[in-house]
């Protein structure tokens, strides 16, 4: 599937459904059905008042339920508020390996509403080094905004 239909879709999912939790599943599974050489797709959210991010919904193998920022890929996207494409996560400091097979990664930090707080981020990885790079950044990114802009402003608050 390619992004643009992919984020076409989501717009479509999400479209006036006031329920992030079921939002962020279906965001999780449309990632997991629509792109290729994946083995895990979700979210992890940030804790409010702690740098800590904690698992939210996902498609893939049981995951690490909590992380610090700065730590790994996704508390370091967390904490720098940046993108992170890692084509080898082994040679990443840090790297936080919850699943063995996972090669490559890629994590977007997802914001509420447009350009604001980070509340939590997106985390992609394959089982293939150098999956991710900059068509994936761009469709992601625009995932994340889409998914950001439907989120109430009490999230992630009123769900952990």
């Amino acid at each position: 599937m390619t992004y643009d239909t992919m984020n076409e879709t989501l717009r479509s999912l999400i479209l006036g459904i006031p329920h992030p939790l079921a939002n962020l599943a279906n965001a999780a599974a449309l990632l997991w059905e629509g792109l290729d050489r994946l083995n895990w797709a979700g979210f992890y959210l940030t804790v409010p008042g702690k740098d800590l991010l904690v698992l939210g919904p996902f498609q893939g193998k049981t995951a690490c339920i909590e992380i610090p920022y700065g730590r790994g890929v996704c508390g370091t996207a967390a904490a720098e508020q940046l993108t992170q494409v890692v084509s080898d996560v082994h040679l990443f400091p840090g790297h936080i390996a919850c699943d063995s097979a996972s090669a490559s990664e890629i994590v977007i930090p997802l914001r509420r509403g447009k350009g604001g707080p980070v509340v939590g981020v997106l985390d992609l990885d394959s089982p293939e080094k150098n999956r991710f790079g900059e068509e994936d950044r761009q469709g992601l990114e625009t995932f994340a905004a889409i998914l950001g802009e439907s989120l109430p402003d009490d999230f992630p608050a009123r769900l952990l």
